[in-house]
């Protein structure tokens, strides 16, 4: 029998990596000897390049940009194979770069991120997959389009940083000294969500106020939006609301599909195939997955959906380990995953669980072994037909 251990990272306690140790001991003090592989996995949000550089022997290159408050700071991107590069906006516009006290949306930029998209093409990397989940900024990506070359000025000629108040202010949009480079190079962006740039369900009114946007902010932020939409139908006969996942991470969506000419693709179906996942299943007999919690959203552009559909198309049975369940968890069982188990062994308090989050874990895939083990041993004894 082979194994393949494809499992999310438990939030906050185990890595994904550290998911397909605590498999492997577990599945070797079950079946003894036993043929596996593993491989970390993310969904296109946090941790999306420490699983790209870990499944694909890359390596991180460290890069000095400004965070979303225009500060100085330290982030890094992976690169892999001969010309590729994987990158999350949050390393360098992140929310939980800006302190809590100084959360408003008015003042952040993801400048940074374009930083980190320009060093890319620095180095010349070609094939560059973007992850734009968990920003600090509502700028629509006027910071990240402004590192890259592209001049956004008010109606006095004057061009702006590109941060959240600056959207009022856009008259004109230049584009003519964006980056050459862009041209030659393939750029996808990671995004599982489909708002649109303005209105109800767009970037500010959507996500603004996890940002620190008060009311009153998320009025002037939306009108600011409207603006910016309505000079780029104007300039390039390009509606953002018409493009699903425009307002992601606080309209950089928009900026990458707009100016930089990106693809939008599901985070977990891009990780996947940059970690040529299909070709990690030939052979396969079992997938083990998981992740801290599943419930109805593990079924949307989630980890254990991704792998699960993958191994359905394969014929190849695939098991779920999670942290916990909760509500609708059993409509993962539309997607590929065969059944679940939980690391819990008892009710306990949240904190003692965190606290003993690998002892549990080990505890719960042995369990979990044994009832596959259980299996085998009954289909063995099933006369043949």
């Amino acid at each position: 029998m082979k194994l393949l251990f494809a499992s999310d990272s438990f939030k906050g306690t185990l890595s994904s990596e550290q998911t397909v140790d605590l498999l492997a001991k577990a599945a070797k003090a079950v079946f003894g000897e036993v043929e596996y592989s593993g491989v970390p996995v993310a969904d296109g949000g946090e941790g999306t390049t420490d699983a790209v550089i870990a499944a694909e022997n890359g390596e991180k290159i460290y890069v000095e940009v400004y965070g979303p408050l225009m500060e100085r700071t330290k982030a890094y991107y992976g690169k892999f194979g001969d010309n590729k590069a994987v990158l999350e906006m949050a390393a360098a516009s992140g929310l939980p770069m800006v302190p809590m006290d100084k959360r408003n949306p008015l003042f952040t930029t993801s400048y940074g991120t374009g930083e980190l998209i320009r060093n890319a093409l620095d180095r010349g990397f070609s094939d560059i997959s973007i992850a734009i989940g968990g920003s600090a900024t509502n700028d629509g990506g006027m910071g990240c389009a402004r590192a890259l070359g592209v001049r956004f000025l008010d109606a006095e000629g004057k061009e702006l940083v590109g941060k959240g108040e600056d959207l009022e202010k856009v008259c004109t949009i230049d584009v003519s000294e964006l980056d050459p480079r862009i041209k030659s190079t393939r750029i996808t962006v990671m995004c599982d969500v489909t708002n649109p740039l303005c209105g109800e369900n767009g970037a500010t009114y959507t996500f603004g106020a996890q940002k620190g946007a008060t009311p009153e902010i998320q009025a002037r932020l939306e009108a600011g939006m409207q603006n910016y939409r309505d000079v780029i139908i104007r300039q390039f006969g390009v509606n953002p609301d018409e493009i699903q996942g425009a307002g992601a991470a606080g309209g950089l969506g928009t900026a990458l599909t707009v100016f930089l000419g990106g693809e939008m693709k599901s985070g977990i179906e891009t990780v996947l195939d940059l970690i040529d996942f299909d070709e990690r299943l030939e052979g396969v007999d079992l997938v083990v997955t998981g992740e801290g919690r599943t419930d109805w959203q593990s079924c949307f552009g989630k980890v254990m959906q991704g792998v699960g559909e993958r191994a359905k198309a394969k014929g190849i049975a695939a098991v779920g380990l999670s942290g916990s369940l909760g509500r609708d968890a059993d409509r993962i069982f539309n997607y590929g995953i065969e059944s679940l188990m939980t690391t819990v062994d008892a009710p306990m308090p949240l904190e003692e669980a965190l606290s003993r989050a690998e002892e549990l874990y080990y505890l719960g895939a042995v369990r979990m072994f044994r009832f596959i083990r259980t299996g085998m041993e009954i289909a063995q004894k099933q006369p043949r037909g």
